[in-house]
């Protein structure tokens, strides 16, 4: 049994550089398209699988050569795939604008992730079920992260629910997490309104506090170059700082501060020191290119 189950997408990556984000009615020219392996759960299995986690991936792709590589990539990080289905069609994919700032701008396509159901779950039950930490994200049908999270919950897994893209959840989705993992924009969505800036003085654990209030068991609310601030029952909100890293390409780097979370949280850590190695793992992501293929290994990141 996998310590650690990441249930989730898996997508081909197609990336431009340009110069900047058009506008209505405007088209602007890019680079040569470069194709790498992303993904939002795949991008965190592959982040736990380069710190030493044991973990296991439940996902489809498709039968097209995108497939085989989402499959290589996730088994060369020591992921185990042999709940990662191959569906007939195209496999997800994902397009990113990205700017010289290494700000991305991404459109995803679900395709094959859309046939990650119920149904294939309960086909690898055994394979989650039982783990010590179960992470689940946005970009596969909401119902069948509600049956994973539920289930996985009651059977005495840590959910660690990164909710991404921002959806509506029911109550008890939100009751099953530890942690409920956002950023600024996915907790504004959560809490119907725009939350306190952290420039704000208290206003980011404010916001972390009023997610708190929705029902998980804890939080983690990142900020970007401001780090993250994490609140958790009974306890006083905290901050972690982010290093300070000149930004070549952020795609990515969300994924990879949950997989490192994912792996310190598996291995008993406190939450804010699962907090602290997040912060640095994504804060050597953002220094490269592309999103697995900027994963670093526990050696690179202190």
């Amino acid at each position: 049994m996998p310590r650690i189950v990441v249930i989730g997408s898996a997508n081909a990556d197609l990336v431009l550089d340009i110069d900047h984000r058009p506008g209505a009615g405007e088209t602007v020219l890019g680079s040569d398209v470069v194709v790498t392996a992303g993904g939002k759960g795949a991008n965190q299995a592959v982040a736990a699988g380069r710190l030493g986690g044991d973990v296991a991936f439940v996902g489809c792709v498709g039968d097209d050569g995108y497939g085989e590589l989402l499959r290589r990539s996730l088994a060369d990080a020591g992921v185990d795939v042999t709940h990662l289905r191959t569906v007939p069609g195209a496999s997800g994919n994902a397009i990113i604008l990205l700017t010289p700032d290494g700000e991305n701008s991404i459109i995803v396509s679900p395709s094959a992730n859309r046939r990650v159901t119920v149904e294939l779950l309960e086909e690898s039950r055994a394979a989650w079920a039982g783990a010590a930490v179960v992470v689940l994200q946005l970009e596969i049908p909401l119902a069948t992260v509600a049956h994973a999270a539920t289930t996985a919950h009651a059977a005495g897994a840590r959910v660690i629910l990164n909710a991404a893209p921002a959806a509506a959840l029911p109550p008890e989705v939100l009751a099953a997490a530890d942690a409920l993992v956002v950023n600024e924009s996915e907790a504004a969505f959560l809490l119907g309104g725009v939350p306190a800036q952290a420039a704000e003085p208290g206003g980011a654990a404010a916001t972390a506090v009023a997610l708190l209030d929705l029902g998980p068991r804890s939080v983690v609310l990142t900020l970007g170059a401001d780090g993250a601030v994490l609140a958790a029952r009974g306890a006083e909100p905290g901050h972690v700082p982010a290093r300070k890293v000149t930004a070549v390409d952020t795609t990515g780097a969300g994924d990879a501060f949950v997989g490192a979370l994912a792996v310190e949280l598996a291995d008993g850590r406190d939450l804010r020191a699962a907090v602290e190695l997040a912060t640095d793992v994504a804060g050597v992501a953002v220094g490269r290119r592309g999103a697995q293929a900027a994963y670093p290994a526990r050696e690179e990141v202190r």
